[in-house]
């Protein structure tokens, strides 16, 4: 007969023990074990490791770690009573397996996938796992190249429209901290927070509740992924930008690319969300697009020891804290107003990726180590703020932001020379504080004191002012009068969604698969890299992989 008091599972967390920044592994297990004894286990009879770690600085007189620990059965059995569990805060762990189904054609030509941001990175490298031999293409540079167009762009100020801080191995995020924090609970984040280890990500992303890569380390994950791509069969192509697509008769489709026509089964449109011209190759192809909701605003900077002041009081500086992060919202006005992308000791970049408009975001290298953290600071904008462009409101989308870019543009000079105004100028409509003792770090300074209330429509500069009022009651100091402010950020999101049914085909188009952030699906690397794998595993149900 069943024992219906234990479940096979594999494993328990312990989840909220809390300790001292200084404590060692083993005071954290010691009570992990006490919890185990409260729901009548023998502690003797489970291995532990170190599952998850936060902070908890609420009081900044003693800012505490959090510990998760996952606690293993000798014998694979665990309690199966959840009411008790949930009361000493454990929870079953089922780890979940990708189990691929393949479809019954033979594949006659290999899938493509046009993006090498975390969607198509991932899309191409679990269809090579599986040998589909996928072609993988970008319309920007290899890792290496592509560091150094930036690198020139930031010495000539000639932009390059396809390889730039948007376009280019590793899309938008190669260029960023690498967060890997995502909101969404697929068990497939698993898989890849340890893919990205296996290719040379630090191992306590992992364990951290707010992992981060940095820029400097991502960059290497980047290209080992394309690297394994290329050794499972696959093939990676840059500089080779999608025009267009033709579905033809036998089901294949023919792209249309800037290196010639490729002959493929399928196209996962892993595009990002700055790839403003295939948006309109899609609306002309009549692919069912809608806009939806984008943030703008700024970037602002603070000292990153008044941060970690801030945040972590006495305990700022602490060799296991590493530096402060925040996140702030408010969204008791009209319109939401939050943080995005806060870089701890990192700087802001220029991001623009089209002639006359200029684009900021942030970016950290793994060791947060710059004298200034950054955010963007921005605020909710609906598809009621659009003005239809040739009557559609996706373009008007893409209109709004342009427009916004070149209002900065223009603002600093016409030549990505970024405007920046003090956050107490800022406050009171005035251009009359030069940066102190916080400077900018925009293209190694490159900065003009502006009116950035110039750039944004009416309602958002209100509703950013707002913003930083509530959060200076907050973070102390966070309004203060020489914090920086730089403009425009604007790429938060794609300002669009390209439509696609329950089989992850875009609707009314059999083999082309939209996905990640640039498709409208996913808001950061770890969710659209998620997203990325299901469009894989969506495309391989309709074939067989490749026979050898």
């Amino acid at each position: 007969m069943a024992n219906h008091n234990f479940v096979y599972a594999t494993g328990m967390v312990i989840e909220s023990i809390t300790v001292p920044l200084d404590a060692q592994e083993q005071e954290v297990f010691a009570k992990a074990r006490q919890r185990l004894k409260k729901i009548g286990q023998n502690p003797a009879q489970f291995s532990y490791s170190l599952f998850k770690r936060s902070v908890d600085a609420r009081d900044r007189t003693n800012v505490q770690f959090v510990y998760s620990v996952l606690a293993l059965s000798q014998n694979g059995t665990y309690p199966a009573n959840q009411a008790l569990l949930q009361r000493q805060k454990i929870r079953l762990l089922q780890e979940n397996h990708i189990v691929p189904e393949y479809g019954q054609a033979p594949l006659t030509a290999p899938p493509l996938v046009v993006g090498m941001g975390p969607a198509g990175l991932f899309a191409a490298l679990m269809l090579a796992q599986n040998g589909y031999r996928p072609i993988i293409i970008d319309r920007g540079d290899c890792v290496t190249k592509r560091v150094r167009t930036v690198e020139r762009f930031y010495q000539t100020h000639h932009l390059d429209v396809d390889s730039n801080i948007q376009f280019g191995a590793g899309g938008a995020g190669t260029f960023s901290d690498g967060k890997l924090m995502t909101r969404i609970h697929d068990p497939k984040c698993t898989y890849v927070l340890n893919t990205m280890v296996e290719h040379g990500a630090p191992a306590d992303i992992l364990l951290l509740s707010k992992p981060h890569v940095g820029t400097d380390m991502l960059r290497n994950v980047v290209d080992s992924i394309l690297k394994k791509i290329q050794d499972l069969g696959g093939t990676v192509l840059y500089r080779c930008r999608l025009d267009g697509f033709d579905q033809n008769a036998d089901t294949t489709v023919t792209a249309h690319t800037t290196l010639g026509d490729l002959h493929c089964s399928s196209i996962v449109l892993a595009i990002g969300h700055s790839a403003r011209d295939t948006y309109q190759m899609l609306l002309k192809k009549q692919l069912e697009l809608i806009a939806k909701p984008i943030s703008v605003g700024v970037r602002i900077e603070h000292l990153t020891k008044d941060i970690d002041r801030a945040l972590y009081g006495d305990f700022a500086g602490h060799p296991l804290l590493g530096h402060a992060e925040y996140a702030l919202s408010d969204t008791r006005t009209q319109r939401g107003v939050y943080s995005f992308c806060m870089c701890p000791g990192g700087e802001v970049m220029a991001a623009a990726s089209e002639h006359g408009g200029l684009v900021v975001n942030g970016m950290s290298n793994r060791a947060r180590d710059g004298r200034n953290s950054n955010s963007a600071i921005v605020v909710s904008l609906g598809c009621q703020d659009y003005e239809p462009v040739n009557g559609s409101l996706v373009e008007g989308a893409i209109a709004l932001q342009r427009s916004i870019e070149a209002k900065a543009f223009a603002l600093g000079g016409s030549d990505y020379t970024a405007p920046i105004q003090t956050v107490g100028d800022y406050l009171k409509g005035r251009v009359e504080h030069t940066p102190n003792r916080v400077t900018p770090t925009y293209m190694n300074g490159r900065c003009k004191l502006a009116d950035l209330s110039q750039v944004f429509p009416a309602a958002v500069n209100r509703t950013l002012r707002y913003g930083f009022e509530v959060f200076d009651s907050k973070i102390q100091g966070f309004a203060a009068t020489d914090a920086i402010l730089t403009g425009a950020e604007t790429r938060t999101s794609a300002p669009v969604r390209i439509q696609r049914s329950e089989q992850r085909e875009a609707i009314g188009f059999s083999y082309i698969y939209p996905c990640g952030e640039g498709a409208g699906y996913a808001g950061g690397i770890t969710s659209a890299a998620v997203d990325g794998v299901n469009t894989a595993l969506a495309v391989m149900k309709r074939s067989l992989p490749f026979s050898n």
